[in-house]
């Protein structure tokens, strides 16, 4: 029997700066991507059950990631498949951090070191920043670079 395709629904928040868009990415938090910086950061998402309404779940996770949920008219940027056949559903939304942002994001609890009996809890992301395209490009999972190539063709378009 084959494995289930995992599914992540995402969103990808974005402003203009200096006749630029940014784009807010965000960095896993745990041991396995300390000290990674280049291709190692994502759009906040999460993984979807089946049947779930994507874009729903894209918001619940933005919220985990980052303690609250951008308002706006919400972009579909389609999906992208990262290397893992992990298949991302996103969607694009304009705006920026609270002015009181403090990052909020959800745990998860791992063995840490592995096989020493100890568990140890991290953060699900550790820090959440606004990149100008050329540096976001550098940062984001490779898979996920088509998303700005995507939204920034749609606001074009407009």
């Amino acid at each position: 029997m084959a494995a289930r395709s995992r599914v992540s629904a995402g969103l990808l928040l974005y402003r203009h700066r200096a006749g630029e868009t940014e784009f807010l990415l965000v960095h896993p938090g745990g041991p396995f991507f300390q000290g990674k910086d280049r291709g190692s950061w994502s759009i906040p998402k999460g993984e979807a059950q089946a049947n779930e309404d994507l874009l729903t779940r894209a918001k619940i996770e933005f919220e985990e990631e980052l303690g609250f949920v951008p308002r706006g008219n919400f972009l579909s940027l389609g999906a992208v498949k990262q290397k893992g056949q992990k298949t991302v559903h996103a969607w694009a939304v304009e705006g920026d951090l609270p002015n009181d942002f403090v990052l909020k994001s959800n745990t998860f609890e791992l063995e840490w070191p592995p096989h020493s009996q100890q568990r140890k809890v991290f953060s699900e992301v550790d820090r959440a920043e606004f990149f100008r395209e050329q540096i976001a490009r550098e940062k984001i999972n490779l898979a996920q670079a088509a998303l700005f190539d995507r939204l920034l063709a749609l606001l074009r378009a407009n």
